[in-house]
């Protein structure tokens, strides 16, 4: 078969990849995208979207069951978890088929198959018609990740799951486990304890979500305990004994081993990047604990190859995936785009109560030497948290007393994942405290607590 040239090819079609097609094609560039599974990758059809599609089936159900508080009446209120995972399957999927068509309207060549890399600026992929050979000057690697999975703890889809089988679940948990408490843990956690699995959630480190701020995860745990999840840090499942509709798991916490039965587990203890079968060890290309090692622009070292989004190393997050597939498809057309800042990209989690975070926390920012200056406002001091019905929750900022550089900013509450981003641009446009006191937040909002937090830190704080 005769080869086929591109300016680009990405390999992978997650939010890294498919993005960097698409901006690719917008500047000029002859670009082709080879996927093996799923346009839209993992966050798509198997992550970020429909769990959040599921998360807000929860949300929903948890309100009705306080329809009182707000003078409403409901009764017999119940779910049906197979209609929720239609829901969230069918979200998927019509975001899935609008990745197809944007491909399509920028005229980007996509082939379904499995790519290998035979030689540099070389790209073999395996299609159920054959093997089509592609050559191009750059080639960019955006093949995301998968789920850890530890020597004992394997899913098998039946009573041990990973994310996928949580999605899809065969049965709805009755006692679950959850090991680890990252995003990924925590969301499932906060889905299937509110729908009324009896959920313990283990954590090997000294606090649950152990990117966060100390203060944030604390209280997350508190919140979490009030809802009658259980919680285990410092603790960590030794093995799993598998039986009929049973699990019994050996806990070590204290230097003490438990044994607890569950009938269903999820594990969520990281992830793994897809470097292999590529034939990257033969390029040169340098990975470093399942991840390639690249520079700040993506470059991975060997000519014209470049690597994107989880592959790629932390932080593991679709928005940051997008982010550098933008930047490299710039820099491959002869542009001068300004490297993805880690420090400035935020972390969602969209558990009950909603998590959200920026740049240094307290300690980090301690740890670096600065002289800070920290700000906090309560959810209970703000008049539409306590007219939505959720006084629970916090805005902590944290300064460099010296510049005023506003260095990081972490939130827990209701719809803070949509707030962070006020932050987010603060960062990027190098705000001090002067700029956020002095502009004018409206009334009556949850951001007028990021306007207080401010406040607070420089002792000016209005309603607490």
């Amino acid at each position: 078969m005769a080869s086929q040239s591109f300016d680009m090819i990405v390999i992978g079609a997650g939010p890294g990849g498919y993005v960097a097609a698409i901006r690719g094609a917008q500047l000029g560039l002859k670009v082709a995208i080879v996927e093996r599974e799923h346009m839209g990758g993992i966050c798509l059809n198997w992550g970020c979207i429909p769990t959040k599609a599921m998360l807000r089936s929860s949300e929903v159900f948890h309100l009705m069951h306080r329809a009182k508080e707000f003078g409403l009446k409901a009764e017999g209120i119940g779910y049906d978890l197979d209609a929720v995972v239609k829901r969230s399957r069918n979200v998927a999927k019509q975001l899935n088929s609008g990745v197809g068509h944007l491909l399509k309207k920028n005229k980007v060549t996509a082939i379904m198959g499995e790519a290998t890399l035979p030689a540099k600026g070389r790209v073999s992929v395996k299609t159920d018609k054959g093997t089509e050979e592609l050559s191009a000057r750059h080639i960019v690697l955006a093949t995301g990740a998968r789920a850890r999975e530890l020597p004992g703890l394997e899913a098998d889809g039946d009573l041990v799951w990973t994310y996928k089988h949580a999605l899809k679940p065969p049965h709805m948990p009755k006692k679950l486990l959850v090991i680890g408490s990252g995003a990924i843990g925590i969301e499932f956690a906060s889905f299937y304890n509110t729908l009324g699995a009896e959920t313990t959630v283990v954590e090997v480190m000294d606090r649950i979500l152990p990117v966060e701020d100390a203060e944030i995860s604390a209280l997350a745990r508190k919140a979490f305990t009030k809802q009658g999840m259980k919680i285990m840090e410092k603790a960590m499942v030794k093995q799993l004994d598998r039986a009929k509709g049973r699990v019994t798991a050996h806990i070590e916490s204290g230097g003490e081993v438990e044994k607890h039965d569950f009938d269903t587990v999820i594990s969520a203890v990281g992830i793994v990047g897809n470097t292999e079968g590529l034939g990257l060890e033969e390029l040169g290309v340098k990975v470093d604990r399942t991840h390639v090692v690249t520079d700040e622009y993506c470059r991975t070292g060997v000519e014209g190859l470049y690597a994107i989004g989880d592959i790629a190393g932390a932080p593991w997050l679709a928005h940051k995936a997008s982010h550098e597939g933008v930047m490299v498809a710039e820099l491959i057309a002869g542009g001068h785009p300004h490297p993805v800042r880690p420090d400035a990209i935020a972390g969602c989690t969209y558990c009950h109560p909603q998590l959200a975070s920026v740049g240094l926390t307290e300690a980090r920012a301690k740890e670096a030497g600065y002289d800070i200056k920290v700000g906090r406002f309560p959810f209970i001091g703000n008049g539409k948290a306590i007219a939505l019905g959720e006084p629970e929750g916090m805005v902590k900022t944290v300064f460099d007393a010296k510049t005023g550089e506003l260095l990081g900013a972490h939130m827990i509450g209701a719809e803070v994942t949509e707030l962070i981003q006020g932050y987010v641009v603060g960062r990027t446009l190098e705000t001090t405290e002067e700029d956020l006191m002095n502009t004018v937040f409206p009334h009556p909002t949850l951001s007028e607590m990021m306007h207080e937090s401010v406040l607070d830190a420089y002792g000016r704080v209005i309603h607490i």
